[in-house]
């Protein structure tokens, strides 16, 4: 296909091929790539599912012979280690690409440009930067997770035109139904889990709501890994978070004191249980998501009330926001949460949306 004046450039192309995997390809970095010669891109790929082949592969494979003396613009620096498929770079040298247009070099230890290096032996041109941070905002969690050792945190909230947020059990004790939002936000909230490697929420939550943290209006690939933060492991083993056939993905933190007869009739059902340091009365969240980085989980979902969001926030592990809005006001029926005001203000507009009569405001901080 011909690469138009008007058209995006061959890095925006390949960003928005990579974000085709999402969902699908963790703990694996979302990548895209493009071969262009001359002014066509003859050759198109990205990482679609874990154990696959890479964008770069893929798109070699597209390119065929086309590929000789052309140009690739790839996401992210190419791989020259053999995890579970062999090296990129091998394929992009065999293929005899001339140029590689990589938008930032990947922060794995095991990658963290040897890719780059083996590529300029081998005689390729190597350019690195464009694009760079429209990439490591692609990347997201697993830009985090190699660089600070932790996963990127969305915290979700519904809330009512005057910032309130739903008590446990929703607004049913005016009346009024449940959910404070409708059902296309609840179908949009159900691809936010989808996508992410792991949802969270506090012992409250768990205990008033007694959720399943599943996406089940999206399509799934995978379900998240469910958590709860539960330091003295109070919760009823009668939650549906611990019955068949939830309990085997789901995990409990709770204290290093927590009690054992209480983790060994949790992990009799199946469900594993997690001992971290407390931060005061709760499970420190610091140690919660550095130990969720450390099992892959690199895009942390916290669904989890008004103590828990309050919590993430006063941790600085926050990094981003959506934020369901309903018309509705709450009035004293309605939870704050804390200094979700001023958080907003300092962050960075990504997303804003009619979702049926709702509205989602995605704000990225920091």
């Amino acid at each position: 296909m011909p690469i138009r004046p008007d058209a995006i450039d061959p890095m925006q192309r390949a960003l928005r091929l990579a974000e085709r995997g999402r969902g699908r390809v963790s703990p694996n970095p979302l990548v895209g790539a493009l071969v262009v010669r001359g002014d066509r891109v003859v050759g198109e790929g990205w990482h679609a599912r874990l154990g696959g082949p890479h964008a770069e592969v893929v798109a070699l494979a597209d390119a065929g012979a086309k590929a000789r003396g052309a140009t690739m613009y790839v996401t992210l620096e190419p791989c020259a280690h053999h995890g579970r498929t062999p090296p990129c770079v091998d394929a992009i040298v065999a293929a005899g690409i001339r140029r590689c247009v990589v938008a930032v070099r990947d922060p794995h230890d095991i990658v963290d440009g040897l890719g780059l290096r083996r590529l300029r032996a081998a005689g390729v041109k190597v350019e690195v930067g464009p694009h760079a941070a429209e990439a490591r905002e692609l990347l997201g969690g697993y830009w985090l997770a190699h660089t600070a050792g932790r996963p990127r945190v969305t915290l979700k909230l519904a809330a009512s035109l005057d910032g309130r947020i739903a008590p446990a059990g929703g607004f049913a004790a005016r009346g009024e139904a449940r959910w404070l939002t409708g059902a296309p936000a609840r179908r949009e909230a159900h691809r936010l889990r989808a996508i992410s490697d792991a949802v969270v929420i506090g012992a409250g939550t768990a205990r008033a709501d007694d959720p399943r943290l599943t996406a089940r209006d999206a399509a799934a690939a995978r379900q998240p890994l469910r958590v709860v933060c539960d330091a003295t492991l109070a919760l009823p083993r009668t939650l549906k978070l611990f019955g068949t056939p939830l309990a085997s993905g789901t995990v409990v933190a709770c204290g290093t004191r927590a009690s054992a007869r209480r983790v060994a009739a949790l992990e009799a059902l199946g469900v594993r249980v997690w001992r971290l340091p407390l931060a005061g009365a709760g499970v420190s969240l610091t140690a919660l998501v550095r130990r969720l980085a450390g099992e892959g989980c690199h895009e942390v979902l916290v669904e989890g009330g008004a103590r828990l969001a309050g919590a993430f926030v006063e941790a600085g592990l926050v990094d981003r926001v959506a934020l369901f809005t309903a018309p509705v006001l709450a009035g004293s029926q309605g939870l704050g949460w804390g200094a979700g005001d001023r958080l907003l203000r300092r962050g960075r507009l990504v997303r804003h949306a009619r979702v049926g009569g709702d509205a989602l405001t995605l704000v990225a901080l920091g």
